[in-house]
């Protein structure tokens, strides 16, 4: 299993005229030390109009950065919104493609629709579609990279026969992944030959694992993965933070590692309260109606405390030996790539590059890493 940082890019209230500056700095400084201490890759989101919660809009401008001040470690899109208008299928290809050849080939390339209402709505798009446009997204974008000159004719987007330029140094493009959280999608992602970038966050390990082998199962029967090859891996998310001491890391740690899983399921609570505001039918989103049932049961303050979060085994945190053993859990599950949010919300940034190099220097060498 290799390590990798992930980020919303958190901007806390009370914000001052130089917050936002202060949070991208802090995630290149980030980023170059992990580069440092031998971190697989980097990735981060693609959100809009989430404050507080993700600032990060426009992420391939901090990917050049990133690449510009880097040297081995990956950049990962975490994901690139697929459906219309969020991103043309072209303009991604000519995205991912310029970052790969400005960072020597170091793409990797995730892909997802959103699932929160501040984001559809405010860009006009009917949840029922973002499936379709996300799987016809994807391939338009694959034939842009795989193809000298390519054309299409699909349902959202077309284009006469064209040369897409650039072209990525990765042969036959970088690799492709999808973001998951129920358990169609989960067996989509697999049966499209894709990544998995599981999302299925804050759930207990054997569900995790349940969604996993959905994954594994479908990527078995695969003959024409999107992108010309298989890419079988699976990234899970979780939460890191690494002390010296496990009291230090609860101690800085705790209200971000609590902060942040509870506006997580806030947002994605927004679906079914969108859906009986209007009296629509989201038949995709679906599985988020039992999120609505966790919140107003008042289950989720008991369960989202930092004990509970450590006991279910979904959040590293505590002194190196201490993470070790947590992430042992994620890697016994099937997990590839662990994505590590090292900034769920306000950890000060002294403390997140001490995590991040006691991480590299103690916990990824325990996995070979």
């Amino acid at each position: 299993m290799r390590f990798a940082l992930f980020y919303e890019i958190p901007v806390p209230r009370p914000w001052d005229e130089d917050s936002e500056r202060r949070a991208y700095q802090e995630v290149l400084e980030q980023a170059v030390l992990a580069d440092k201490m031998g971190f697989d890759s980097v990735w981060t989101v693609e959100h809009h109009f989430l404050e507080e919660y993700s600032h990060c809009s426009n992420p391939e401008v901090l990917y050049g950065a990133i690449a510009a001040r880097t040297e081995n470690i990956r950049i990962g899109y975490g994901v690139r919104l697929a459906p219309k208008p969020y991103n043309h299928p072209v303009r991604s290809a000519e995205s991912a493609a310029t970052l790969d050849v400005i960072s020597g080939g170091r793409v990797e390339y995730g892909t997802g629709r959103s699932n929160s209402r501040a984001e559809l709505e405010g860009f006009g798009i009917d949840p029922n579609e973002t499936r379709a446009m996300w799987a016809e997204a994807v391939e338009h974008t694959a034939g842009c990279w795989m193809n000298d000159e390519y054309s299409f004719e699909g349902d959202y987007w077309s284009m006469p026969r064209r040369r897409v330029i650039p072209k990525p140094v990765q042969q036959p493009c970088p690799p492709m992944w999808a973001a998951a959280g129920s358990d169609e999608t989960h067996r989509i992602a697999g049966s499209m030959g894709m990544g998995l970038l599981s999302f299925s966050v804050f759930v207990p390990m054997p569900d995790l694992e349940a969604k996993i082998n959905i994954y594994r199962n479908a990527i078995a029967g695969c003959t024409d993965p999107v992108g010309g090859r298989i890419n079988n891996r699976v990234a899970s998310f979780t939460m890191a933070h690494c002390a010296p001491t496990a009291d230090e890391a609860c101690e800085v740690g705790r209200q971000s590692f609590e902060w942040y899983p509870v506006a997580a399921l806030q947002l994605s609570a927004s679906m079914p309260a969108w859906q009986a505001d209007r009296s629509l039918d989201f038949n995709d989103f679906q599985y988020l109606s039992a999120v609505t049932d966790v919140l107003d049961s008042g289950m989720v303050q008991e369960a989202m405390n930092l004990e509970g979060l450590v006991e279910m085994g979904t959040a590293l945190i505590g002194d190196p030996d201490q993470v070790v053993r947590l992430a042992r859990g994620y890697e016994e599950i099937g997990t590839d790539l662990l994505l590590c949010a090292v900034q769920p919300y306000n950890i000060p940034h002294d403390k997140v590059m001490a995590s991040i190099e006691l991480l590299g220097r103690h916990v990824l060498p325990a996995f070979d890493h």
